[in-house]
């Protein structure tokens, strides 16, 4: 199936297939590119907007979302994280896709993805096929330890009484019909929401995939649900899904039939053509990828909250307006010791000079500023932390705010080995377990 692989903030252009790439521009076909620009005109498309570039027209695939557009026809266009394009070395896509999967198994939803079979896929093929892949292997379980079946209350005339006899509705059909019985009984049958949510779900995915193993896989399971109808309205087989113990196998299962039937992710292609698009904030998955590995190392003392939401910005009419939540926040006995916040945004050691400043934000500053007023009461330590890259591989130095009391760092954290690199000088050392696994910035060599 023909594709291409870009990362955040590419712009893409109508360009025959031969065509080099010019001004900083990806080629796809025309009627791809068409459908693209009808999606950013119609509007209500958050990952699209439109540019000039070079003198061609263009559409930009924006920022702060990753995964896969499945345009009409079955093109594929395969969204990185931007920290790929930051990163060197050979196999670039392949390492910043198995990064990517890494990362969204902290999500909750998503956290049933077995993460090291995931990754050796998304090392050879695109993640539209790893994330059909995963649902298959999750389905193929489901199948081997067996079908749920329940009893379903019917109503029919049939030839040997079962159940409760229903006198009036008998009278009335079978009066000259004495070989019937107008019957109301409960059966048992697999016809139950949840298989006719994955049969449908499977069915959906055989006509995406485009990998023999995957259709192969996905024929076979197909055969098994054969005797199960599809899904009518998921949307209320999904309000009717019971998952009780006997039914925890499922539940792996249908958390991809969600994203499959209902296009369950933050965006989706409109339209009238069938072209589902699975694009993920990757703003959530980087705090839920940091939050879950710091709680893991933090010293016995200390806790982590996350999105906590304790104070207010100003208070009118004894109200609290303007909530402020940070993203983590570490407590020690109830009492508040550090503010964290997330970034998914890029930054440079190289560029630490008055204008550049780093490509930090004053809109960051700000907001880090009324954190550490309301929950630190102006005094102690407050953290931004950034996704490491080759151009930003060490903690920058303290920033000291006005008047004195408070003060921010600026930290990598090392998505690869999923570990907070630390300032060197120490102080904020206490937080963490001697046992974890953190870096410390190199110190600077000497001037000559």
């Amino acid at each position: 199936m023909a594709g291409i692989t870009i990362y955040e903030f590419d712009a893409l252009t109508a360009c025959p297939p031969s065509a080099p790439n010019a001004s900083g521009l990806r080629a796809v076909p025309k009627p791809v590119f068409d459908w693209l620009e009808a999606q950013a005109l119609a509007g209500g498309t958050a990952w699209l907007r439109l540019m000039q570039k070079g003198g061609r027209r263009a559409v930009q695939a924006l920022g702060g979302y990753a995964g896969v557009i499945r345009a009409p026809g079955g093109y594929q266009i395969e969204v990185l994280p931007k920290i790929g394009r930051a990163t060197s070395g050979d196999q670039a896509d392949a390492r910043t896709r198995q990064l990517f999967i890494r990362m969204l198994c902290c999500l909750a939803r998503f956290r049933h993805i077995q993460t090291e079979s995931a990754c050796l896929k998304a090392a050879r093929m695109p993640l539209l096929e790893v994330f059909i892949g995963e649902f298959l292997r999750a389905a193929e379980c489901v199948v081997k330890r067996g079908l749920r079946g329940d009893y379903v209350a019917r109503r029919g005339n049939v030839f040997a009484l079962r159940g409760k006899l229903q006198m009036a509705a008998h009278l009335r059909r079978n009066l000259c019909q004495r070989d019937r019985f107008f019957c109301e009984f409960d059966e048992f049958s697999s016809d139950r929401p949840e298989n006719r949510l994955l049969h449908s779900a499977l069915r959906r995915t055989l006509s995406w995939t485009a990998w023999p193993a995957h259709q192969q896989l996905a024929r076979e399971l197909c055969f098994v649900f054969a005797q199960i109808p599809q899904s009518a309205q998921p949307a209320q087989d999904f309000r009717r899904t019971r998952l009780d113990r006997s039914m925890a196998h499922y539940t792996s299962a249908l958390a991809w039939a969600r994203l499959i039937l209902q296009n369950e992710s933050p965006l989706t292609g409109a339209g009238g053509h069938d072209a589902p698009s699975l694009l993920f904030p990757m703003a959530e998955i980087f705090e839920a990828c940091v939050a879950r590995h710091l709680k893991r190392q933090l010293a016995p003392p200390f806790t982590l909250r996350v999105q906590a939401g304790s104070h207010s910005l100003v208070r009118h009419r004894e109200q609290g307006w303007f909530r402020l939540k940070p993203d983590l926040l570490i407590q020690q006995s109830g009492e508040n010791r550090l503010v964290l916040d997330t970034k998914w945004k890029l930054l440079d050691n190289a560029r630490g000079n008055s204008e550049d400043k780093y490509g930090l934000s004053q809109a960051d500053f700000y907001q880090l500023h009324a954190y550490g007023q309301t929950y630190l009461k102006g005094q102690g330590d407050m953290a931004l932390i950034y996704p490491k890259t080759d151009a930003f591989r060490q903690a920058l130095p303290v920033f000291e705010f006005q008047p004195p009391g408070l003060r921010l760092w600026v930290l990598p954290f090392c998505l690869e080995h999923q570990q907070l690199i630390l300032p060197d000088c120490g102080s904020l050392d206490c937080f963490w377990s001697r046992s974890a696994p953190f870096q410390f910035s190199p110190k600077p060599a000497p001037a000559l």
